[in-house]
């Protein structure tokens, strides 16, 4: 039987951004409401760093009122770059653990719905040993940490070199093979998506994605979605975000998405170019979620 995996109580439509939390965390909060954000994404420590300061209570509290008083809901982080579930190399794979637990505990702290994190590439092993490291890595980070409001989501990936994650069946895998699958679910990445060969700029290519998720995913599964553009052209395996409609994907796939009774209702976060439009002079992610927005009213 299929499995639907829609997420559950999520109202429709929300969009947002990943905003700068330079100055401090409630610094984001600011400046996800001047661009127009119903739902936030942020890093709670520098991204390119192993080590963090513990988050300062005062900090906290400021991160809390400031998003109480926004309006914007659906807060999640994306966890560091240099994390690797699947390595091979025993240090590295200790590393990445202890980080995940701390970027874990932090979103807790915050009040997060996800941490969104890359499973990571198998390198010089293969992609079973990879999977099987990945889920190591899993149950020992949720074995550490108390359950709270957080949740490990897993993002698909491009699949570029020995990335591991771009293949739906890949994904369920490291969700299945599990402990406590309900502690973890998926962050969707459209670019990403296109990118491993799922042509979502087509009914057809759309459906097929929609088939492989309902048949794998747990129900529930997928948490967010990573709403990009892609610069590179389908099944290029490679990870080059643009903006929404000025892509290889289009403003087709996105209304594949969007009008989906499942993908849909799930909040969406941008990952776009930040800066401003040369020609304009408007913000970048106020057009993108113009864009977004205005294909749900051609819907409607």
């Amino acid at each position: 039987m299929a499995k639907n995996a829609s997420a559950k109580n999520v109202a429709p439509h929300l969009f947002g951004s990943h905003v700068s939390v330079a100055g401090g965390l409630a610094k984001g909060v600011g400046r996800a409401v001047d661009v127009g954000c119903d739902v936030i994404q942020v890093f709670t420590k520098n991204n390119n760093q192993w080590a963090a300061k513990p988050l300062v209570a005062a900090d906290v509290q400021a991160w809390k009122t400031a998003l109480a008083e926004s309006g914007i809901r659906h807060p999640i982080a994306h966890a560091s770059y240099l994390i690797n579930l699947a390595t091979p190399k025993a240090d590295l794979f200790q590393k990445s653990i202890d980080s995940l637990v701390m970027e874990l505990e932090r979103g807790n702290e915050l009040e997060l719905e996800g941490l969104v994190v890359h499973p990571g590439a198998f390198t010089t092993s293969n992609e079973a040993d990879g999977i099987k490291r990945i889920i190591d890595a899993i149950v020992e980070t949720l074995g550490r940490v108390e359950p709270g409001s957080c949740r490990l989501l897993l993002e698909n990936t491009a699949g570029q070199g020995s990335c591991l994650g771009h293949q739906i069946d890949q994904l369920s895998a490291m969700i299945d093979g599990g402990d406590d699958s309900a502690r973890v679910g998926v962050c969707l990445d459209t670019c990403h998506a296109f990118a491993a060969g799922y042509a979502i700029n087509t009914k057809a290519g759309f459906a097929a994605l929609r088939q492989e998720i309902d048949d794998l995913l747990p129900a529930g599964s997928i948490a967010a979605l990573h709403l990009n553009d892609s610069k590179k052209p389908l099944g290029s395996r490679v990870d080059r975000h643009e903006h929404i409609g000025r892509g290889e994907i289009g403003l087709d796939g996105f209304r594949n998405v969007l009008m989906d009774d499942t993908l849909g209702v799930i909040p969406g976060y941008l990952e776009t170019e930040k800066g401003n439009d040369e020609e304009t002079g408007e913000d970048w992610d106020v057009i993108n979620l113009r864009v977004l927005r205005n294909l749900i009213s051609e819907m409607a």
